[in-house]
């Protein structure tokens, strides 16, 4: 009688302590940077969706989905950042007049995008 395993296909190897071991071969997986967000995300999810983050773990599926988010939340930043700064007329030539007025201004600009990529991207489904 075969095991469910040897039915789809599996195989066994009979390791040196008499034990068999089945061969396992995980499918080849793109390699694309986490980052700040995607580790954000991830302890979100471990927080607040447990559940959820151990079926990511176990489809193998964990680390493109926190990729994903890490770069959805990447392109929003740059976008709302160049928005804000255009809105609020923080431009090149601010910089060059009072570099400490335009540090101020563009820290208050990335301070305000992040909060809200942290609402609309990290702490979300």
């Amino acid at each position: 009688m075969n095991s469910i395993f040897e039915e789809h296909g599996g195989t066994y190897n009979l390791g040196a302590d008499g034990i068999l071991y089945p061969n396992l071969i995980l499918e080849p997986q793109e390699h694309r940077p986490i980052g700040r967000w995607g580790r954000m995300h991830r302890a979100y999810l471990e927080a607040e969706h447990s559940g959820l983050c151990e079926r990511l773990i176990l489809n193998g599926t964990l680390d493109k989905y926190l990729a994903d988010a890490q770069e959805r939340a990447k392109e929003m930043l740059d976008k709302l950042i160049r928005q804000m700064a255009r809105n609020e007329s923080v431009t090149e030539s601010l910089k060059a007049t009072d570099q400490m007025e335009w540090i101020r201004r563009i820290n208050s600009i990335r301070d305000r995008a992040e909060e809200i990529i942290i609402n609309e991207i990290i702490n979300r489904l």
